[in-house]
């Protein structure tokens, strides 16, 4: 099926969740998804390293036309937040450094366009996720159906806009 290829990423500094899908004609099909990790011990450097390397490696393997990422969404956990921060910054450098085009997404607008409610619940947007693409289970970990749930958000909001251009 030749339509749109779209990468979707959950950024993390521990896990990165990645998903690739294609959309056509108002059909999803699923190309690839999984996620990348880096072990704690090692320093933050290293570790965006890692993610900026395995990320432009999925990129040039696959050729997405267009990239979505998550808003970052405020954590209490200032160091937490900090992590995602910075491994956030790397998946834009990423597909910016690739030519690819970025387009950010708030969690309420993953939520509202995956599950159909912006105060959906993890467990709803994930079981979405798999009804949409048909998989045979809940892809794991969650950053992977987050990374998926992104992909397919894009999918439906850019379909919506060029319906409406």
């Amino acid at each position: 099926m030749q339509g749109l290829l779209i990468m979707g990423v959950d950024p993390g500094i521990a896990i990165t969740g990645y998903g690739l899908i294609n959309y056509s004609d108002n059909r999803y099909s699923i190309v690839d998804y999984g996620c990348i990790r880096t072990a704690p011990g090692i320093p933050v450097p290293e570790r965006l390293n890692t993610l900026y390397k395995e990320l432009v490696r999925i990129v040039f393997k696959y050729g997405p036309e267009h990239y979505a990422v998550e808003e970052l969404f405020f954590n209490k956990n200032t160091r937490t937040a900090l992590g995602v921060a910075q491994a956030r910054g790397v998946t834009i450098l990423a597909a910016a450094c690739s030519g690819i085009p970025v387009y950010e997404y708030t969690p309420l607008q993953v939520k509202q366009a995956v599950a159909g409610s912006g105060r959906a619940g993890k467990s709803q947007v994930q079981f979405m996720v798999k009804s949409i693409l048909a998989l045979p289970e809940i892809p794991a970990p969650d950053d992977v159906a987050d990374a998926l749930a992104v992909a397919i958000c894009h999918a439906h909001i850019h379909s919506w806009e060029r319906k409406f251009k």
